[in-house]
């Protein structure tokens, strides 16, 4: 060009800034400055896009420096930039300065502010500004409302400030803040206020918009209500791909392969459906099905491996796992990582666990909550304290420890290993303990057999606004078993309904252990033939523990002829059924018995004794021939035994009568 001026300048790097060669830009802009080229609102702005995007940091700085001198830091459009490079760089700091500066003559900056402390998770301060905001439009509550959803622990406020969003009649809901709010819903299973929000939609008109139709769809299948999720779904003329997999993931969740396996054959070709049908094959036991998409996918990317990682350690093909988890091995992510921690944890091989994750850390790979939560899960396991302490003193480090979920993960480790206590530390860590963490420190009372204890977090649980899900109410009525509050427990499993809860298997085992275990074993009987589902093994097992304490006979053989015909080789059935015989002194049938049992060559599981030194776990079990120290333990045993008893018992010479 014979003249170049400062519109075409702007236009080349405008150019290469929307094909993302920032460094081009860049050099152009210091290139147009050399030249003395003055650089003008339009050219300030753009470069420091360029330098938020790039998150040039230094050159942000410098391009800074050139605003001040040249006066432009008044322009509405150069001083929202300016704030927004800051802030999208988390340098907080340096964009309250701006602001500070700058905001008495600029309205943008409020806005602009407000997102910058969303951005940065500064929560705190985004709805103190939020508060001072002289003018408060619907991009200002949406960003605010997004943030607070965005959180681990923010689904509750996010939903507070939809409901004075609408009290207050401020502004007009639009399609993102229906699609952040339902999103929320779905998150926290909130179906009522869900239900809401989607009337809200259909009468502001968004149900049409694709991004609303998937919120709906997600939400729907988050909550469990599959068949309302299908029937949105339905009603969409072009459905996005979102929407489809959305469904498609719902169905798998609800057991429904099946129709699942209807959309995904709609579909065009594209990894995330085939993740999910890979995935859901995999959890209704169709592995072969698993194996067969994996095969027939196109491309193969790192989230698939991952999945099929995952889906062979389900099965217990630990080989195969590994042999992929090595293939990828100059692309693994966290993910990778962890799913092959979990499935060598899965299947009890916790050495192998924690020498990946040495490896993981000798390597700088970053650690997610999940890494931590699997970690200590095979801690609890292990029962292995001086690991999960080692494990907490590493989340210190890597900023895990609020966390909400690893939080739960080390209430429940702190719980089986015997220490309440540091449970209860850290459920007071947590800022905003969701069901689980509730239902974890529940469960460890019950452990405790601190039945009091449990009913008393239970009823802090319900004051603080947290719904119990099924989980809780096994953890509450195990503990109401375990200290015989018979009235106590059958209030809690009555009080199931009033939160939309059908009782399952589990719940009718723990309210049949809480009548036996109180000696209450006809009404025992009595509520499992009055149960609307056929009793499983465990139920009965429950029962026939019950009579073993009571000395039932006649109970205990109806109980156990229903566990035999259940599972014939029941060993734990053969086991009491014949210790109660032997306390009602009846050895003929308990001979018979042992006699059966051995015939069916069924082995009752071995109890266990465990001892930890030097962070390794050593398991022992009666007649142990397989530790490699055995031997030395079995000597040392005999030693002790001389050595240790009381000189009465070594010295003194027989008596004779």
């Amino acid at each position: 060009m014979s003249e170049r001026t400062v519109v075409s300048w702007n236009t080349i790097i405008a150019g290469y800034s929307q094909w993302g060669r920032y460094g081009e830009a860049l050099s152009l802009v210091s290139s147009m400055h050399h030249r003395g080229v003055k650089l003008n609102e339009t050219t300030l702005s753009k470069v420091l896009s360029v330098c938020t995007n790039s998150r040039s940091s230094y050159d942000g700085r410098q391009i800074h420096c050139l605003v001040l001198k040249s006066g432009f830091e008044d322009f509405e459009y150069v001083g929202s930039a300016l704030m927004y490079f800051y802030a999208n760089c988390f340098e907080i700091k340096e964009a309250k300065q701006v602001f500070k500066e700058f905001h008495g003559n600029n309205d943008l900056l409020w806005s602009v502010m407000l997102a910058g402390y969303v951005h940065c998770d500064h929560m705190d301060e985004a709805l103190a500004l939020f508060m001072k905001m002289p003018e408060r439009g619907i991009v200002a509550w949406t960003t605010l409302i997004s943030g607070f959803a965005r959180r681990v622990d923010g689904g509750e406020k996010a939903l507070e400030l939809f409901r004075w969003l609408r009290e207050t009649n401020e502004a007009v809901p639009n399609e993102f803040t229906f699609d952040c709010v339902l999103r929320t819903c779905g998150r926290l299973r909130s179906q009522s206020v869900g239900r809401v929000v989607h009337g809200l939609v259909v009468k502001s008109g968004y149900e049409c918009d694709q991004s609303i139709g998937s919120a709906i769809t997600e939400f729907y299948c988050e909550s469990e209500a599959i068949d309302e999720a299908r029937k949105v779904y339905e009603k969409m003329s072009q459905p996005s791909l979102n929407a489809s997999n959305s469904l498609i993931g719902g169905l798998i969740f609800a057991g429904r392969i099946e129709d699942a396996e209807l959309i995904f054959s709609g579909l065009t070709t594209n990894p995330i459906s085939y993740n999910l049908m890979i995935k859901g094959y995999a959890m209704n036991d169709r592995v072969a099905d698993s194996k067969g998409l994996f095969e027939k996918m196109p491309m193969k990317t790192l989230i698939s491996i991952n999945t099929m990682i995952s889906v062979y350690c389900r099965t217990g093909e630990i080989e195969k796992a590994l042999n992929l988890f090595e293939e990828v091995k100059g692309g693994r992510n966290s993910v990778t990582w962890n799913s092959m921690i979990s499935g060598y944890i899965q299947y009890s091989m916790h050495e192998e666990a924690f020498k990946l994750y040495e490896t993981m850390r000798r390597l700088a790979i970053h650690r997610t909550r999940s890494t931590f939560s699997a970690l200590l899960y095979a801690c609890s396991s292990l029962g292995s304290l001086q690991l999960g302490r080692q494990l907490q003193a590493q989340l210190l480090k890597a900023s895990f420890e609020l966390n909400v979920y690893v939080g739960t993960s080390l209430i429940d480790m702190y719980s089986r290993c015997g220490c309440i206590d540091d449970a209860r530390v850290s459920f007071a860590s947590i800022s905003s303990p969701n069901v689980a963490a509730w239902t974890a420190l529940i469960n460890g009372y019950a452990h405790h057999r601190l039945g009091s204890e449990a009913i008393l977090l239970f009823e802090q649980m319900l004051q603080q606004g947290v719904n119990p899900n099924a989980a809780t109410f096994v953890g509450i009525l195990a503990a109401c078993g375990h200290s015989g509050l018979i009235d106590k427990g059958m209030n809690f499993f009555h009080m199931m309904k009033d939160y939309g809860l059908k009782p399952k298997l589990e719940h009718y085992a723990c309210v049949v252990d809480l009548l036996g275990r109180s000696g209450y074993l006809k009404e025992a009987e009595e509520f499992i033939k009055e149960m609307p589902i056929e009793a499983d093994g465990v139920i009965w097992g429950a029962l026939l523990s019950s009579c073993r304490f009571s000395g039932d006979v006649e109970m205990g053989e109806r109980a156990a002829e229903k566990m035999f015909s259940v599972d014939p080789k029941t060993a734990s059935a053969y086991v009491i059924l014949s210790n109660i015989y032997a306390l009602s002194g009846r050895w003929k049938e308990k001979r018979k018995l042992r006699k059966h049992l051995r015939a069916l060559e069924v082995k009752k599981d071995p109890g266990r004794s465990w001892i930890e030194l030097n962070t390794k776990v050593h398991v022992f079990s009666v007649e142990d021939r397989i530790h490699p120290q055995c031997n030395d333990g079995h000597r040392q045993r005999v030693v002790n035994k001389h050595v240790c008893a009381p000189p009465f018992l070594v010295s003194a010479p027989q008596r004779k009568l």
